[in-house]
């Protein structure tokens, strides 16, 4: 099986509000998370996490705050992107606010 990597993007704002969530609330939220990764059996391989934001390496050696707005991953398998896209239908990421995305990328073999 091809293997894939889903990232989860979010604009600031978006992420603001997240951020005075509830612990209740978030425990809410992780439910339909959870729903997900039932759903999705053996094709998931790796949940994933959270990401905080990250930093970003230039080619002089300097350092800054990324400006992609990723901030999760989640690690799939199946026979084809078309087959893990499915997965996605209805995904809870993408209800939480205008502009969150999920990119899907497969891994190249090496």
């Amino acid at each position: 099986m091809k293997k894939f990597m889903a990232i989860y993007n979010t604009p600031a704002e978006v992420m603001a509000k997240a951020a005075s969530m509830t612990p209740e609330q978030q425990a809410e939220g992780m439910q339909a998370w959870f729903a997900w990764r039932d759903r999705c059996g053996d094709h998931l391989v790796d949940f994933g996490a959270p990401l905080i934001p990250g930093q970003t390496i230039q080619q002089d050696g300097s350092w800054s705050a990324a400006q992609a707005p990723i901030n999760g991953y989640s690690i799939l398998q199946g026979e084809s992107l078309e087959q893990v896209q499915v997965l996605f239908t209805g995904h809870p990421h993408l209800s939480y606010g205008e502009g969150c995305t999920v990119a899907v990328h497969e891994f190249a073999a090496m």
